[in-house]
C-alpha cells in the first residue's frame, strides 16, 4: 500500500541571516532614510524662503512677462503672460530637437554606411567626417557655425540667393512661406485616412508573405495610394496652396518665412554632432550581422542596394536601437546649448529670463526638469516600442 508523504517543510523563523528577511529590511530602511531626507529638504526650503521672506507657488505664471522673445511660432510680446513665455520656450525646445533627429538620422545613416563603402575615397571622407566632429565639443561647433559661419554672412542689401527664392545673410535664412487656404483642412484628413490604409496594408502584406511566401512591395503600394488619395481629395475639395516669397526691399525682406541665425546654427550644429555618432552605431550594427546573411543574399542575386536594404540592415536595426535612443535623447537636453548662442528655447526664456525676473527659483527649475523628463521619457517609449517590432521573435 503506497504511504503519502503529508510531511511539511518548518515554517520560516525570523533570523537577520535569513537572505529574505536581510532583503526586506534593507529596503525598509532605505525607504525610511529617503523619506527622510526628502521632508528634511522640503523644511529646510520652507525656513530658508521664510527667513529671506520670499513667497512660492506658480501663481507667477498668471503674471504679465514683460519682455520680447525673437522667435516663437505663436504670437507673443511684453504683454503675454509667463506661462505663455513657457510654452514659448518648450515649443522651440521640440522643433529643434525634432527637426535635429530628423537630418541627424538622416546624415548620420548615410554616412554610417559611407563608412564601409569599398571605395577609399568615400570611406575615408566619411571616417575622417566621424572622428573629427565627435572628438570637437558640441558648444565650440555651435559658436563656430554661428560666429565664424552665419555671423559673418553679407549684410541684407548683399543676401545671397540660393534656389528657390531662398536667401542667407546676418539675420538669417529667408524662405518662402506656405499659406493653405481653408479647404486644405481636407487634404490633411485624407493624409491621415491614407496613412492609416498604409497600416493596414503592411500588415496585409505581412500575412500574405508568411501564407503564400510572396512579397508585396508595401513602400511603394503605400506611396501610390497616399498619393492617390491625398490627390484626389485636393481636387475635390478645390484646395490650394500659395506660397509667399520674401522680397528685399530697401533695410530688410518682406513676406517669406524668417529662420534666425541662432536657430540655422543650433540645428545644423546638433545634427550634425550627432550625426557622427549616429554613424559610428551604423557601422557597429552593420558589422555586427554574419556575413553568411551577406553570401545568402548574394546566392540569391539579390544586388547591392536590396542586399542592404532587405537583408543587412533589418537585422542590424537591432543591435542600432537601443544605444540610437540614447543619442535622440542626448540630441534633445543638448539644445538647451542653444541659450549660449541666443536661442530662446527652454532653458534660456524660463530658466533664464523668467527666473531672473520672478525670482522663482524652484518653481522654475522643477517646471524645466520636469519638461526634460517628459521628452526623454516619451522619446523613449517611441524608440522602445519600435525596437520591440523589430527584435527578433523566438519560436
Amino acid at each position: 500500500m503506497a504511504s503519502i508523504d503529508t510531511a511539511q517543510s518548518p515554517p520560516r523563523s525570523f533570523s537577520f541571516n535569513d537572505p529574505v528577511v536581510r532583503g526586506v529590511i534593507y529596503q525598509v530602511v532605505v525607504a525610511v532614510l529617503v523619506v527622510v531626507f526628502l521632508v528634511w529638504i522640503v523644511n529646510n526650503t520652507a525656513i530658508n524662503l521664510k527667513a529671506q521672506n520670499k513667497t512660492s507657488g506658480f501663481d507667477f505664471l498668471w503674471k504679465t512677462a514683460g519682455f520680447d522673445i525673437s522667435f516663437t511660432l505663436f504670437p507673443f510680446d511684453r504683454t503675454s503672460l509667463y506661462w505663455q513665455a513657457f510654452l514659448v520656450g518648450l515649443t522651440n525646445t521640440v522643433l529643434v530637437a525634432a527637426i535635429g533627429i530628423f537630418f541627424a538620422t538622416l546624415i548620420g545613416f548615410t554616412v554610417g554606411i559611407a563608412r564601409l563603402s569599398s571605395n577609399y575615397l568615400v570611406s575615408r571622407l566619411a571616417t575622417v567626417y566621424v572622428e573629427t566632429i565627435r572628438n570637437i565639443p558640441l558648444l565650440l561647433q555651435l559658436f563656430f557655425w554661428y560666429f565664424a559661419v552665419l555671423k559673418t554672412m553679407p549684410a541684407v542689401r548683399d543676401s545671397l540667393a540660393l534656389p528657390l527664392d531662398t536667401f542667407i545673410n546676418q539675420r538669417g535664412l529667408f524662405v518662402p512661406k506656405p499659406i493653405p487656404d481653408e479647404q486644405f483642412v481636407w487634404v490633411w484628413a485624407g493624409l491621415a485616412v491614407a496613412l492609416v490604409l498604409w497600416l493596414v496594408l503592411r500588415q496585409w502584406a505581412k500575412a500574405r508573405l508568411e501564407r503564400t511566401g510572396k512579397r508585396f512591395p508595401v513602400f511603394l503600394g503605400g506611396l501610390a495610394l497616399t498619393l492617390v488619395i491625398v490627390g484626389l481629395v485636393w481636387v475635390v475639395s478645390g484646395a490650394s496652396v500659395t506660397f509667399d516669397p520674401p522680397v528685399l526691399n530697401r533695410f530688410n525682406f518682406k513676406g517669406g518665412l524668417e529662420l534666425p541665425p541662432e536657430f540655422v546654427a543650433l540645428v545644423f550644429g546638433l545634427s550634425i554632432y550627432t550625426a557622427a555618432f549616429i554613424a559610428e552605431l551604423v557601422r557597429g550594427g552593420i558589422q555586427s550581422v554574419s556575413h553568411g546573411q551577406t553570401e545568402a543574399a548574394q546566392a540569391l542575386g539579390l544586388q547591392d542596394g536590396d542586399r542592404l536594404r532587405l537583408v543587412i540592415v533589418p537585422q542590424a536595426m537591432r543591435v542600432i536601437i537601443p544605444p540610437l535612443t540614447s543619442q535622440y535623447l542626448n540630441l534633445t537636453k543638448n539644445s538647451s546649448l542653444g541659450a549660449a548662442i541666443g536661442y530662446p528655447e527652454l532653458v534660456n526664456v524660463f530658466t533664464g529670463t523668467t527666473l531672473n525676473q520672478t525670482g522663482r527659483a524652484i518653481e522654475v527649475i522643477a517646471l524645466t526638469m520636469l519638461v526634460y523628463l517628459i521628452l526623454s521619457l516619451g522619446t523613449s517609449a517611441i524608440m522602445n516600442w519600435y525596437n520591440a517590432r523589430v527584435a527578433l521573435v523566438e519560436r
